[in-house]
């Protein structure tokens, strides 16, 4: 059950000369001293504990799981975030840039659940850093009492038309073995090393920002869902300190007796800059805007018909979500800051594999919105493949499914404003890969229905119908594992084409080296020549 509560710490400045000397000569990313000295713990009786975990002395619970996000305005806010697993006091952070030093400093807002399955306890601290200098390199030092620092740096966002790179990917799991339930040691069923290796790729590539299209660690299949929770955070922290990593909640976030909605997970490990007032909605949709692009990330699960996560919520906001997309579309289109719209989500509108297949209830919902507002991109995970769409607009005459309506046959350089471009980036690193599944007659399978009851297996079973995947563009049936990478031309003068060059790496077998699968370009007019 989740008791979600939000005690705030204590925030303070430091002067440029004690934030500098917290520094040292350690550089970016690294503290020479800890912000506050640990007490050693006096000699304990026989058979009684080392010390006595206390958040003001030496054995204060570590920091753990250390990640970003944007705030609500990406060139100003970053959100920094770490796990403990108890209470601490006076949770904060110091943070400046290389030249003056750590000369400010922010508290931290803790949320806790409580894991309905374990009875575990999770703390997580948010840091809301403002005032923050647009497209400029920033450092930071995280603690709170007792626990020795960590840090990391980061680059805000350009407020304006500038060149960026941004990756994307979904499905990805966590690297680890657990305990089995008879307490024995057992390897986590969805885990592959491509989990692992996938974050050095990002890491090469050193994005602005990150977008993670949904299933993101699997707990819910999991006997210890806070130990896979924790694990998935301590893998990804080697990119996730350094770069907003922005998380789309998937199928399999959706965990029993873990909030009203099964959510609570994830919205206590995230602070996203949501607009929603209800509690009970809160990050399960959000959008930022980084130079000329808008991101609207979405929340499948309340659109889709399929029954994916250990609870069926489709439905669940009465709507508030779709209205919020199409406030999100109708003012991005009418931005002349804004020249291209990315939707992140996870459950996909196209899919030419026999795995979960195509949802029509997204197709009902989205479709024409995506239509009418010129949607440039849509990213997605839940096939564990990669695919890409041509540009679709409207739907094929006739279509029971609604199939989507190719509008050109280009696949290497494509003019988004004819039609929006679906990539499904599934290949995150989970085991279950569909890659081998593709349709070979040109045909997908649309989920155009689901029982009104679960069946066996605890699940309302999907009908399904097949359709000819006119939309289709390209595929990739030789690897399971990869990540695209999107960079922004912004173009020179009002009016020009502004450009996204696409970039799809394949992390390969058995050593997660990086090859380039393929490579493409999307292209528009820039909004502000109208």
């Amino acid at each position: 059950m989740v008791a979600q509560t939000d005690t705030p710490g204590s925030s303070g400045e430091v002067s440029r000369r004690t934030a500098v000397g917290l520094l040292g000569t350690a550089g970016v990313g690294a503290v020479a001293a800890p912000l506050l000295t640990a007490t050693p713990a006096a000699a304990a009786p026989a058979g009684a504990p080392a010390f006595h975990p206390s958040p003001d002395t030496g054995g204060a619970p570590v920091i753990q799981g250390l990640h970003l996000t944007f705030g609500k305005d990406p060139s100003s806010q970053m959100v920094v975030s770490w796990l403990t697993d108890g209470p601490v006091k006076r949770p904060r952070v110091l943070y400046g840039t290389l030249e003056h030093g750590l000369g400010s400093g922010a508290s931290a807002t803790t949320r806790s659940y409580t894991d309905g399955k374990s009875g575990r306890t999770v703390y997580v601290h948010h840091a809301l850093l403002g005032r923050l200098s647009p497209g400029t390199e920033y450092l930071y030092v995280v603690s709170h009492d007792g626990a020795t620092p960590d840090s990391g740096n980061f680059r805000t966002a350009p407020r304006d038309r500038r060149p960026l790179t941004f990756t994307s990917f979904g499905d990805q799991s966590a690297p680890q073995v657990t305990w089995t339930a008879a307490g024995a040691v057992g390897l986590d069923a969805n885990s592959t090393p491509a989990t692992k290796d996938i974050v050095s790729g990002v890491e090469q590539v050193a994005p602005l920002f990150h977008l993670l299209n949904g299933d993101l660690c699997y707990a819910n299949l999991d006997v210890d869902r806070v130990r896979t929770w924790n694990n998935f955070f301590t893998n990804n922290t080697r990119s996730a300190r350094f770069r907003p990593w922005m998380p789309a909640a998937g199928n399999h976030e959706i965990e029993s007796a873990n909030g009203p909605l099964g959510l609570g997970a994830f919205q206590t490990y995230f602070q996203l800059p949501s607009t929603e007032t209800d509690d009970e909605l809160a990050g399960l949709w959000y959008a930022f805007t980084a130079g000329s692009v808008r991101v609207i990330v979405l929340q499948n699960d309340d659109n889709c018909l399929q029954d994916g996560g250990d609870v069926y919520i489709s439905g669940y906001s009465g709507g508030r979500q779709l209205a919020f997309l199409e406030r999100e579309l109708r003012a991005a289109r009418s931005d002349r800051d804004i020249d291209w719209v990315v939707v992140a989500m996870h459950q996909v509108m196209v899919s030419s594999t026999d795995a979960n297949g195509s949802d029509l209830g997204l197709r009902q919902k989205y479709g024409p919105l995506f239509d009418r507002y010129g949607v440039d991109l849509v990213v997605c995970g839940h096939e564990h493949n990669y695919e890409r769409s041509l540009a679709v607009r409207g739907v094929v005459t006739g279509s029971e499914t609604l199939t989507p309506n190719p509008v050109s046959t280009a696949t290497d350089d494509i003019d988004t404003s004819l039609g929006t471009v679906h990539m499904v980036l599934g290949g995150g690193g989970v085991s279950g890969t569909t890659n081998q599944a593709f349709f070979k007659d040109g045909t997908g399978k649309v989920i155009t229905a689901v029982s009104s009851t679960p069946g066996a297996n605890g699940k309302r079973t999907s009908v399904y119908v097949k359709e000819q995947a006119v939309w289709a563009g390209v595929r990739d049936t030789d690897h399971p594992y990869g990540f695209a990478a999107f960079t922004v031309d912004p173009g020179r003068f009002p009016g020009d084409t502004t450009r996204m060059h696409v970039t799809y790496y394949n992390v390969n077998k058995p050593n997660g080296d990086l090859s380039v699968f393929e490579n493409f370009t999307l292209h528009r007019k820039r909004s502000d020549g109208r």
